[in-house]
């Protein structure tokens, strides 16, 4: 790996998963847009510790627990210009609206918010504010951070090589397959081993990082296995949705 294929794989991780402005990366092809999947969780690492300090901020000041959750969930969507959120309500209404296969990508194509979608950022936003409004409330602050962590090392899991692109996927097209599947399981598992080692500092049982990591595939798992019979794989509006249910899952079960 040269110095210029790790900076081309840094600047897209940055690009495509925060508001960070860095320069477009000179080269984007197969082997880029796996180092840069697998970079994903450390390119969020400054949203992390941002979320995190606002969760802890919340809960020295003596908020309300839902306020700072809300208030994390806001940094999120501030710090990634809501991208995987569009991704999610695309996602959202293109899996409910028929089981044509044109039908469903013309609908995640268009852009538009339809009522599964507008559901689907209703609960799933709902349920990441009250799972971190309830680690504020019992004094686990710095965890709502992990998980954040957790839910973008998922992205490895869903360009690895088991998983093909969508049909007509552009950014799908280039992630698709282009993290090895033992590399792809290593480095999940080394972020799952830090929300485990997070909950311990927390004094926080380790079984509830190694349980929240255990559903969050399963959600992960259940939404690859919906996009691949509808749509053929993965699509950026499949990722983005995927960071965002295993955000919430991996919330949900700590609290």
């Amino acid at each position: 790996m040269t110095a210029a294929s790790t900076v081309d794989a840094w600047r897209l991780a940055v690009g495509t998963l925060t508001a960070w402005p860095v320069r477009p990366p000179r080269t984007v092809d197969h082997l880029t847009a796996g180092r840069a999947m697998v970079l994903a969780p450390v390119a969020v690492l400054p949203l992390a510790i941002g979320v995190t300090a606002v969760a802890l901020g919340g809960q020295e000041l003596g908020l309300s627990p839902l306020v700072t959750g809300l208030l994390v969930v806001g940094l999120l969507a501030l710090g990634t210009r809501a991208f995987h959120l569009d991704g999610l309500a695309d996602t959202a209404d293109g899996l409910t609206s028929s089981y044509d296969r044109d039908r469903t990508l013309a609908v995640m194509r268009s852009g538009d918010v339809g009522p599964a979608g507008a559901a689907a950022l209703v609960l799933v936003l709902g349920l990441q504010a009250a799972g971190a409004a309830s680690l504020v409330a019992a004094g686990d602050a710095v965890l709502v951070g992990a998980a954040v962590l957790l839910s973008r090392s998922g992205l490895v899991l869903v360009c690895s090589r088991a998983m093909p692109a969508g049909d007509g996927s552009g950014l799908g097209a280039t992630m698709a397959r282009s993290v090895p599947l033992p590399v792809a399981v290593v480095a999940h598992a080394g972020w799952a081993a830090l929300l485990v080692g997070a909950c311990v500092l927390a004094d926080v049982p380790w079984w509830h990082g190694l349980a929240a990591g255990a559903a969050a595939l399963v959600v992960l798992g259940l939404l690859l296995r919906r996009a691949h019979r509808r749509i053929g794989g993965v699509t950026g509006d499949v990722m983005g949705a995927g960071i965002e249910l295993t955000l919430a899952t991996v919330l949900v079960v700590l609290s």
